[in-house]
């Protein structure tokens, strides 16, 4: 057996898609008489700077020989991945393995690609060391070529080092309409959508009125459907009405799984990794210029640093309502990735509410709500003449409840696991 590796041939501005490019190899292979088992898309860590756009690598897993796969994949690298973005720097590793027998330092380095931030050195040199044939190019301007070879590597590995998978069927458009817009009947995205939910998920956000399956970069993917079952993403994907679908294909993924989140129990947080963290909130939660809000928050943890601030950025939309809605005292498990000091939220799991609040008494006589009597004097009633030392404790009404809270699908990171998936230690709140 035979993984094809491949990474970085897309572009922010430009378009293309590694996923369409790693479907054109698959098909030649085909047609040239031998077997593609799978294909597979690996989310890699989303924090890395140099990314393109998702951070994808995708594997092909075929009974193409070595040489013969390099004779496939060269050439048409050459002819279709994005040569004008210097971000772009695509790399090619082919490796005489299967998902089976994967060297457990390649299947770790998958674990950490996903997770951590890998250097081009370190990739080449385990490639190298097990004999994995590998190949650069360079978008002009770009200073290391062969960058994507990380990624590459990296999926060749993930069969062996993850077990959870989801699916994604993705359509693809005649390649010579790309960059321009896409035909599709919007009413009947929704309406398959419904018709796959749950076990087809984030494919609209009906409370942005988005189709989040449809991408907005110029690149050949018409939409991708994603889910826990094949079957259903492929019955969804064919009752969307659109131009004309040149190609599809089924990927296994690791989408939808939370694979790029750990837990910590002491030593420091690191920059560009995603987290688990439980604790309290320790400040107001603080709407900022630009609808950005802000709260501090105390771990539990024995890390540095021990208090983080936490934000839930615009673009995540009415998520923003439930940070909103914290109150110091509430205690959380909050999942995101750590960046110079600050947790980027993609949800949080409310543990216990604080659901008490200190408030001027009221005059036991007149029942009007005191006043100050000066400074560390307490409160006087002015109408009766009544003191009270300080204030006192009284129940609140809560918009929150306990539970799982989530970024709605238009704001949720590709690897990020949506709550209707199921498999969260309490109650969930899904976003639709």
């Amino acid at each position: 057996m035979t993984i094809i590796g491949l990474d970085d041939t897309d572009s922010r501005v430009d378009g293309m898609c590694t996923t369409y490019l790693a479907t054109q190899i698959g098909r030649k292979i085909e047609a040239a008489g031998h077997a593609v088992d799978n294909y597979r898309l690996v989310r890699l860590n989303p924090a890395v700077k140099h990314k393109t756009r998702g951070n994808a690598a995708l594997a092909i897993e075929t009974d193409c020989p070595v040489s013969k796969a390099a004779s496939v994949a060269k050439p048409l690298i050459d002819r279709t991945a994005i040569d004008t973005d210097p971000r772009t720097s695509p790399g090619l590793v082919i490796a005489p393995v299967s998902s089976e027998n994967v060297p457990p330092e390649v299947a770790s380095f998958s674990r950490q690609a996903v997770r951590e931030i890998h250097d081009i050195e370190t990739a080449i040199s385990l490639a190298d060391t097990y004999g994995y044939d590998h190949y650069a190019w360079a978008g002009a301007g770009c200073t290391v070529a062969g960058r994507g070879r990380i990624g590459a590597l990296a999926a060749i590995g993930a069969g062996a080092a993850f077990e959870e998978w989801t699916y994604e069927h993705i359509s693809y458009r005649e390649f010579d309409r790309c960059g321009t817009p896409r035909n599709i009947a919007y009413d009947s995205v929704f309406a398959a959508a419904d018709s796959g939910y749950p076990t087809v998920w984030d494919t609209v956000d009906r409370e942005e009125n988005q189709a989040v399956c449809v991408p907005s970069a110029p690149g050949p993917i018409l939409h991708g459907i994603r889910g826990d079952d094949p079957k259903a993403c492929q019955r969804v994907a064919a009752q969307i009405d659109s131009e004309r679908v040149d190609c599809a294909t089924i990927f296994v993924t690791n989408q939808g799984t939370d694979a790029h989140l750990t837990s910590i129990s002491a030593g420091s947080l690191t920059h560009g990794r995603g987290y688990l963290l439980s604790g309290v909130v320790e400040s107001p939660p603080e709407t900022k210029e630009g609808g950005h809000v802000f709260f501090h928050f105390a771990t539990e943890e024995s890390i540095e640093p021990q208090s983080l601030v936490c934000a839930a950025f615009e673009p995540t939309k009415r998520f923003r309502t439930h940070v909103r809605n914290l109150r110091v005292g509430d205690a959380l498990t909050v999942c995101g990735e750590f960046t110079e000091g600050t947790l980027k939220l993609e949800k949080f799991a409310v543990r216990s509410l604080n659901q008490t609040a200190a408030v001027t008494p009221p005059c036991p006589d007149c029942d009007r709500r005191m006043k100050s009597a000066g400074r560390n004097a307490g409160y006087r009633c002015r109408k009766c003449g009544t003191t009270a030392p300080g204030k006192i404790e009284t129940s609140v009404n809560r918009e929150l409840e306990t539970g799982w809270y989530e970024v709605p699908p238009c704001a949720r990171r590709h690897i990020a696991k949506p709550l209707i998936r199921g498999g969260f230690d309490a109650r969930t709140h899904p976003e639709k």
